[in-house]
């Protein structure tokens, strides 16, 4: 179902719904053939990313924690070090280093990279559920679609003092697994509600060149990912997370705009300087908008 398909009241009242709604119910046959390519393109200049990132001294480290606190073995693979351990790990790792390079996509209007929260625990939990490479590639647009929305609805204001890939990321991870796992869209609701109470993320690290920054896109893959898990067992979350009045809108941004979560006339974007640029939320037919070429 597309999100302008979607009962405008709802669209109005309970943005959240209309996401999750959205992602639980988004299929392949849904998505134009042009963005599936571009979405296969993105996964791979990411995983150029990853290996780019490997060898260096704050992925070494967090390798080095996942190795002492996660399985020796497990179905998801570390791509910096080819070894298995438990999804959760290997997304956390993956996701630090695709973010290293600064060579991964990013997204203007939201001030976004998803490349770095969405295919490292995509990839963890596809190789653990054996699910196909369509079921990948509709997962990731789910993923990048909502996470997209959110950074563009929190707005400048919170890019000033958050990160929004260590934000929205969250979101945008716990609704990539999400799908995975085939979460109801009631489920949905609660991984994003679950997520978004997670989502952190303080530019602070910049004044002293700290290395906080492939942590937040570890903790948003591997609490994303955690959220979408726990729904699937029955664990709930906020409701209104996003647009609630003690919701992440609300604590997070002075500026947020929550018609920006379900409109579908949001203007494009112009694409970054990055080498793989997402333009605004093509993915899902909510309106045909071009990509930008490599």
């Amino acid at each position: 179902m597309r999100i302008d398909d979607m009962p405008q009241s709802l669209a109005a009242t309970h943005p959240s719904a209309v996401l999750a709604q959205f992602a639980a119910t988004l299929t392949y046959d849904a998505i134009p053939p042009e963005v599936a390519r571009r979405t296969e393109s993105l996964l791979l200049d990411t995983l150029g990313s990853i290996l780019a990132g490997a060898q260096t001294a704050p992925i070494k480290a967090i390798d080095t924690f996942a190795r002492a606190m996660g399985p020796g073995t497990g179905d998801a693979e570390v791509l910096v070090s080819r070894r298995l351990t438990s999804p959760l790990f290997a997304a956390m790792v993956n996701a630090a280093a695709a973010h290293v390079v600064e060579q991964d996509d990013v997204h203007n209007g939201a001030v976004f990279h998803p490349a770095a929260v969405v295919f490292p625990p995509a990839l963890a939990v596809a190789q653990l559920l054996g699910r196909s490479g369509p079921e990948l590639i509709t997962a990731a647009v789910a993923g990048y679609e909502v996470g997209i929305r959110i950074g563009e609805f929190l707005g400048r204001s919170h890019y000033k003092i958050f990160h929004t890939t260590g934000t929205a990321g969250t979101v945008a991870a716990a609704v990539t697994v999400g799908h995975l796992l085939r979460l109801t869209p009631e489920q949905m609701l609660h991984a994003i509600g679950s997520a978004g109470t997670q989502a952190a993320g303080l530019w602070e690290f910049l004044r002293d060149a700290a290395d906080s920054k492939q942590l937040h896109t570890a903790k948003a893959a591997g609490d994303g990912l955690t959220a979408a898990f726990l729904a699937r067992e029955g664990f709930t979350g906020a409701k209104q997370i996003l647009e609630g009045p003690q919701g992440m809108g609300a604590g997070m941004s002075t500026d947020a705009d929550p018609a920006k979560l379900t409109d579908s006339s949001v203007r494009a974007g112009r694409c970054s300087k990055h080498r793989s640029s997402f333009m605004p939320p093509a993915a899902t037919r909510i309106r045909r908008r071009t990509l930008c070429s490599a």
